[in-house]
């Protein structure tokens, strides 16, 4: 049967002018590449200038650090509601300003003086121990963060010239299981927590800490997977330049 009998005229009469759906074709594909184009540079203008020197895997390793540190405050903040009789032992007026100075002391990587020149994991085992007095809280949050800064080398942001170890973040991944389990069980001489954070009882449950906690396991895995195989395509693309007998390239 006839096309013309079946649809209108001038459909038919369109589809048989090859130009008219080559033009509507780059039509199309010209407002897809404008698109493009734009949304390339609303990117760039919501970048900031030294992201130019980043790796996808710096500027997620950049990202990775401040939301853990974010999710470590965040931690401070639930744990100072649980357990008030610690910022107390600080020193400072209130909890805001106690934890706006372990903030400061993690980031700048300063000493906390109630941990005297502890960092780290003698930090992290001192501020878990019955022997120590003080801000709990601050101590303990101190302590994972600036654990967590040295597993990354001492730094926040990386570049381009910046190398992590994939062991040491793994290994901080880790420990902050451990200490998770830690600060559910040590106690002191009377049998009490020393202190509180997640709950389990008739009265309702809280494992927002838990939840928390894993997060920050979370994206210390999936960093360490990614520094691995960072690694490994290195290695990749070298065996198979010897391979094929390619001569590596020079600039």
């Amino acid at each position: 049967m006839p096309m013309d009998r079946t649809l209108p005229v001038f459909i038919t009469r369109w589809m048989r002018q090859p130009l008219w759906l080559a033009a509507v074709l780059m039509l199309c594909a010209n407002g897809c590449s404008q698109q493009m184009g734009r949304d390339i540079a609303t990117q760039f203008s919501n970048g900031k200038p030294d992201e130019f020197f980043q790796t996808s895997v710096d500027r997620m390793a950049t990202l990775s650090m401040r939301d853990n540190l974010q999710s470590l405050y965040l931690l401070m903040s639930k744990l100072y509601l649980r357990n008030p009789n610690q910022w107390r032992q600080s020193g400072y007026p209130d909890a805001v300003t106690a934890a706006r100075q372990i903030r400061q002391a993690i980031e700048l990587r300063q000493p906390l003086p109630a941990l005297g020149d502890r960092r780290d994991l003698a930090a992290l085992s001192y501020s878990l121990s019955p022997e120590f007095r003080g801000d709990r809280v601050g101590a303990f949050i101190y302590a994972i963060g600036s654990m967590l800064v040295t597993a990354h080398g001492g730094r926040t942001e990386f570049y381009i010239t910046d190398s992590i170890n994939p062991q040491f973040v793994s290994n901080a991944a880790r420990n902050i299981e451990k200490a998770t389990w830690l600060l559910s069980q040590r106690q002191d001489a009377n049998g009490s927590l020393l202190l509180f954070s997640n709950e389990i009882s008739e009265a309702g449950s809280n494992l927002s800490f838990a939840v928390e906690f894993g997060k920050i396991v979370a994206r210390l895995d999936l960093l360490t997977q990614m520094q691995d195989e960072r690694y490994r395509r290195i290695g990749l693309n070298y065996a198979q330049s010897l391979l094929l007998m390619n001569f590596l390239p020079v600039q």
